[in-house]
């Protein structure tokens, strides 16, 4: 019975996908993959009931995941390994072709390199004249107006790829696109001292889930002055 169950289950996700899965199939099917021997329904209850919501499982520490009875290295490796697959894949499936002339292009991508991010992230987006990717650099992880977000390190970073252009990227995993008063001075201060060096700083994206901002709008800016 209970093999005639996970063939039932995953029968039903080749034929139809996830659409009409409640959470707890979704996760009682992925933990069929770790766990061959257990009822993983049973386990996927005790993940949702500890932790609210699939998303919040699958951003779940693996500490935190293996307080859960039933849970190993193993299952919460294989957990952990949906949320990085995503972003990799989204990644992948959107850099063919992109040319980063509006803000529109930059906030979409900058959402799928965040995908399942849950600590503040800065990344950097270098781009040639031709408003063409170079690479992605992962600048620091912490606040964006940290002491290791510099002039300089932009700059070298810039530099050492040919960029003309860049991009600066942070993310907000708990709040909304929304600059801080901090978010605001530094952009300012970035995007003036790298324009003297000959590098135009074209956007700085900040990304809440699915929803990103530019910094450097003039309506967001003024929308966040006022807030403060």
């Amino acid at each position: 019975m209970h093999e005639k169950h996970r063939e039932r289950v995953k029968k039903r996700f080749l034929s139809s996908g996830l659409d009409d899965f409640a959470p707890h199939n979704v996760l009682e099917l992925l933990l069929f993959y770790a766990i061959p021997q257990k009822d993983t329904n049973e386990i996927a209850h005790l993940l949702l009931d500890r932790f609210g919501s699939l998303d919040k499982v699958f951003d779940a520490s693996v500490e935190e995941l293996k307080e859960i009875k039933g849970i190993s290295d193993h299952s919460a490796t294989l957990i952990k390994l949906i949320p990085a697959l995503s972003r990799r894949y989204a990644i992948e499936k959107n850099k063919e072709g992109l040319v980063f002339n509006n803000v529109d292009t930059m906030g979409q991508y900058f959402v799928s390199q965040y995908i399942g991010v849950t600590v503040e992230t800065v990344l950097l987006l270098l781009l040639d004249n031709k408003f063409n990717a170079i690479d992605c650099v992962k600048i620091h992880e912490g606040s964006v107006n940290s002491c290791e977000i510099t002039v300089r390190k932009l700059a070298e970073i810039a530099f050492r790829n040919n960029a003309s252009m860049v991009v600066l990227a942070h993310n907000h995993p708990s709040g909304l696109p929304i600059p801080s008063s901090a978010d605001l001075y530094t952009t300012q201060q970035l995007r003036a001292a790298l324009n003297l060096l000959g590098i135009k700083m074209l956007a700085h994206i900040v990304v809440a889930s699915e929803d990103y901002a530019n910094i450097m709008d003039p309506k967001v800016a003024s929308s966040a002055e006022h807030r403060f």
